[in-house]
């Protein structure tokens, strides 16, 4: 069976992932919001070691349930400081709790903001190789841009594309990968 190159073979958890979820539509509102957060985490990092801390995240953060994160204080966040169950880095748990704030003073859904930047639709591309596979787009860059004026944080073009790509905005599975969707 073929896979995206980037996928390593002796990672069972990396496959799963790859296999079962990366480049999968998702428009449910909490999942989208773990995924941004996660992506957001990741930065600077290997997405393994968010791989492996993911369950950690979702038990510190209340199950990715947003209004119960919006209303983390100090307190909390001192606590999460000292989690090893996650990222320890007080900027990105910050985050997290002014992207759950940020998200619920939103005036549209979150679900339809983040599919507005690809027109409701995934976008398949057909990339040949994992080289040709850009690190940001024009799409990317619009959303970090409005993502940060409604107040979210560590969520740079970069980090939108690595999100967009994980929750199936984009389909970026080369062409010879056996989860590639048909165009």
């Amino acid at each position: 069976m073929i896979r995206c190159a980037w996928a390593p073979l002796d990672d069972p958890l990396y496959v799963a992932y790859h296999d079962e979820e990366w480049g999968v539509p998702v428009h449910e509102e909490r999942v989208l919001f773990e995924l941004l957060n996660l992506e957001g985490a990741q930065a600077g990092l290997s997405w393994s070691t968010i791989l492996r801390k993911r369950e950690g995240y979702r038990h510190a953060f209340a199950g990715w349930d947003i209004e119960a994160v919006a209303g983390f204080g100090d307190g909390d966040v001192e606590r999460l400081l000292g989690d090893a169950g996650i990222v320890r880095h007080r900027g990105k748990i910050e985050s997290v709790i002014d992207n759950a704030r940020a998200t619920l003073a939103l005036d549209v859904a979150l679900p339809e903001l983040l599919w507005s930047f690809v027109g409701g639709e995934p976008k398949v591309n057909a990339w040949q190789t994992v080289a040709e596979i850009p690190a940001q787009t024009a799409e990317s860059q619009a959303m970090s841009k409005e993502l940060k004026r409604r107040g979210f944080r560590f969520i740079g073009p970069t980090t939108c594309y690595a999100f967009m790509q994980s929750a199936g905005l984009v389909d970026d599975h080369t062409l010879d990968c056996f989860r590639r969707a048909p165009i």
